[in-house]
């Protein structure tokens, strides 16, 4: 199952969709919410394609090292980014507790609700973005994004 190929209107609504979430994240933020829930669900596909993108947005390899241990890293991590680290990973394991009401009082201590909303988004998102690649069998270290503007380019060339 390749959803970009086998199915590429719901592909293009959920790239919609993401983009619609992630609008106006903190850009660190939002790789830190995307590699904290790709670790918890086990996504090597989506971890790879992340950890790329946040080196990429020359986020400090020490910080990418300490994700899945953010509540030992001391200041490591901002206390707004703590903040949304708990809040992903209660959202990402929401059928265990739901999310606390001390997640929600640490998360509204540094976002506004329509914020708050846009994390949540951002949350979902990438959990279905983990299930999508997890159900498909989608290998670490390809990336839709590249092959698909590889694919465009090479049907592009003339030949």
């Amino acid at each position: 199952m390749w959803i970009p190929q086998d199915n590429p209107s719901v592909y293009k609504a959920l790239v919609a969709l993401q983009r619609a979430a992630s609008a106006g994240v903190d850009p660190v933020i939002a790789e830190l919410i995307v590699i904290r829930a790709s670790q918890l669900n086990g996504c090597a596909y989506c971890l790879h394609m992340h950890t790329s993108d946040a080196l990429a947005k020359d986020i400090d390899p020490h910080t990418l090292m300490l994700i899945a241990a953010w509540r030992e890293a001391g200041p490591t991590f901002t206390p707004a980014e703590r903040a949304a680290l708990a809040l992903t990973e209660s959202v990402t394991r929401i059928g265990e507790n739901g999310v606390p009401d001390d997640v929600f009082d640490s998360v509204r201590a540094h976002f506004d609700a329509a914020e708050m909303g846009q994390l949540v988004a951002s949350i979902v998102m990438i959990n279905a973005w983990n299930r999508i690649a997890l159900a498909g069998g989608y290998p670490a270290g390809l990336d839709e994004r590249r092959a698909a503007s590889s694919v465009r380019a090479s049907a592009d060339a003339p030949g």
